[in-house]
């Protein structure tokens, strides 16, 4: 009986690509092969133990990690300069940084030569100044190996702070680290992966230098003579020995790569989201614990009013008394981050001249504003655990590490994550980080509270607990607090002001009453599950921008901007045309149906008015035979349109 064999699924490999690929693989593994074979295996350890290799390994070793710890002192601060700081001639730094990778290796000696020799531009200077010659001299062989080398760490750690999203760093400056605290304490551990690739080809390179070593350093035993020098010099008297030392050049190079299993690019540690999942799993008997009553006595006692004059993109006066929390809604592109980043200090886009407790801090730099800021993901420092990404602020801020990590503990233990303090971000669920992160800006003590959506990931039953605990704290904060919400329910149960933003301008800011009652824009008015049409005021009601007219009992004066709102529940729906009492009366077709609690929403397309959504029964859906393409009649009375003027 014959063995099926399986064949893994997907596109069978093109012979074509196939046969030039394994000979291109033939080509690189000869010259490795040649090595191994002409070994003379016996004599291996004698010609690896021998007085000259063993000298040669050790000025190698030295040169090596001198030329490493060179790359990275200078190395580290140009690739953060060129991932991060835009500049003239960034293009050009970028060439010459890469020049030494494709420039002949003697190429390079000569330029060293003619740089730092003792007839060089700076060679004089050096040896009058501090008595240092370059050439034929071990420092010499350190400056040639970290010319050809430092290129590989900085390309390498580059492409990692590339890849490492700015938003970590800018929420570490919002919670009052220092640039440099927050390079040495976030940036740097997050892109480690890079770090450690570059280094690892960094010595790797400087170890196996040769022609820039020997066109500018020569070739002195114990002085210069690195070890691929002392191959040079042996294949001419024992190639045996030649081969064997090459071997061990060889070994050194591949462990290296081994090592590093195709980390090149050194991706920087970022949570992994699809890891787990997107909202919080179901955590039986885990909530918010009771506010201590110690953390109560010891709320903020001094007061910090805002005053802001935004400018550029958006445009608006924002003033606030201590303790307003205020919701900013609006459609996407309206503006609501930039605003959040323009307080913060974050965007060319926009500026605030902004005033917190009587104190213009417009000057002042991000981490030294006293704004806290929750993005939409969290932005949780993924090398850090719950306690001490909740600690980081407090920290930042000069407060002990015990006293920080106990405030911490009690946030975290509030919001009912306290279970996970030593989990890292990519140990919890999307909800569970969010409450981790809204913990840490809680726990920073801020003047000015920024949250971006802080409950988006929360399912519904957390959300309710967690808008509970942030309105207990609210309360009792001294400074304002502004939230990017799409949820009308959040924006409702925590707001005192509604701010709804469209194209950078502020349409409305009043309280959540009067914004749920007298929507001044569509799409809030959508967002609280009103149909809203836009249109001109006649001396009947309104001609509507989409077509059609509506009357309404109160019209506004004639030709003003206006917006019509209608309920949803008080559009009737019929399968004949309706008499009496409606006076808007219009015929349509079902484009679709979908439940909204009890009830059910459905949606109304016509040529005689904009779309329409009417809530009624299930019972009612039945009856009138409702289904996608039924077509029906509409109806809403005068008295039922809200009209607002804009």
């Amino acid at each position: 009986m014959k063995r099926i064999r399986s064949r893994a699924p997907g596109p069978r490999t093109p012979i074509t690509l196939a046969i030039p690929a394994l000979l291109a693989v033939a080509f690189l593994m000869l010259p490795l092969i040649g090595i191994l074979v002409r070994t003379e295996w016996g004599q291996l350890a004698d010609h690896l133990t021998a007085p000259g290799t063993t000298g040669a390994l050790r000025l190698s070793l030295l040169v090596s990690f001198w030329a490493l710890g060179l790359s990275v002192v200078l190395g580290v601060p140009l690739a953060w300069l060129l991932a991060r700081v835009p500049f003239p001639g960034k293009a050009l730094v970028r060439s010459l940084v890469l020049l030494p990778m494709v420039l002949p290796p003697t190429v390079g000696g000569v330029a060293l030569l003619l740089a730092f020799g003792r007839r060089g531009l700076l060679g004089p200077w050096l040896e009058d100044t501090f008595g240092i010659t370059l050439p034929f001299h071990t420092s010499g062989a350190v400056v040639a190996a970290t010319f050809v080398a430092m290129p590989f760490l900085v390309i390498s750690l580059e492409g990692a702070l590339g890849g490492l999203r700015p938003r970590y760093e800018e929420t570490a400056a919002s919670l009052g680290a220092s640039p440099l605290r927050v390079f040495f304490t976030v940036t740097m551990p997050m892109v480690a992966p890079g770090l450690i690739a570059g280094t690892a080809l960094t010595w790797a390179r400087a170890l196996g230098e040769f022609g820039a070593t020997i066109t500018f350093a020569g070739n002195l035993p114990g002085t210069t003579q690195t070890l691929p020098l002392q191959v040079y010099l042996l294949l001419q008297d024992e190639p045996e020995a030649a081969t064997s030392v090459s071997l061990l050049l060889l070994a050194i190079a591949m462990l290296v790569l081994i090592a590093l299993r195709g980390r090149w690019a050194g991706t920087p540690a970022v949570r992994l989201r699809e890891s787990r999942p997107p909202v919080d799993e179901a955590e039986p008997g885990v909530a918010p614990a009771p506010e201590p009553a110690e953390a109560q006595r010891a709320a903020p006692q001094e007061r910090w009013s805002l005053h802001a004059e935004v400018t550029g993109f958006n445009r608006l006066t924002l003033d606030a008394e201590p303790g307003t929390t205020i919701a900013v809604v609006g459609p996407n592109g309206a503006g609501k981050t930039t605003l959040l980043r323009a307080l913060l200090g974050l965007t060319p886009r926009a500026h605030a001249e902004l005033r917190l407790g009587g104190h213009d801090v417009s000057p002042l730099p991000p981490h030294r504003r006293g704004v806290a800021w929750v993005p939409q993901d969290g932005a949780l420092f993924p090398h850090m655990s719950a306690l001490a990404n909740t600690a980081y602020g407090l920290r930042a801020r000069g407060v002990p590490r015990a006293e920080a990590r106990r405030s911490a503990r009690e946030w975290l233990d509030r919001l009912g994550v306290g279970h996970l303090a030593h989990r890292k971000p990519a140990q919890v669920s999307g909800g569970q980080a969010q409450r981790v992160a809204l913990a840490r800006a809680l726990a920073a003590r801020p003047r000015l509270l920024l949250l971006d959506e802080p409950l988006a990931a929360l399912d519904q039953t957390t959300r309710a607990q967690v808008r509970h605990t942030l309105r207990r704290h609210l309360d009792g904060f001294g400074g304002v607090c502004l939230i990017v919400t799409h949820d009308p329910v959040e924006a409702i149960a925590l707001a005192d002001r509604v701010l709804v933003l469209d194209d950078g301008r502020a349409l409305q800011d009043a309280p959540p009453s009067d914004v749920t009652r007298h929507p001044r824009s569509p799409w809030v008015a959508r967002m609280l599950g009103r149909n809203a049409w836009p249109g001109t005021s006649t001396t009947e009601g309104i001609q509507l921008t989409g077509g059609g007219t509506l009357i309404v009992a109160d019209p506004l004066p004639v030709g003003i901007g206006a917006l019509a709102i209608i309920a949803p529940e008080a559009v009737a729906v019929h399968r004949d045309k309706p008499t009496g009492s409606p006076r808007n009366v219009w015929s349509g077709t079902v484009r679709e149906i979908t439940t909204s609690g009890s009830r059910l929403r459905v949606l109304i397309t016509s040529e005689q008015a904009p779309d329409l959504v009417a809530e009624i029964t299930p019972q009612a859906v039945a009856e009138l035979g409702l289904v996608d393409g039924t077509p029906v009649w509409t109806s809403v009375k005068a008295t039922e349109a809200t009209v607002v003027a804009l």
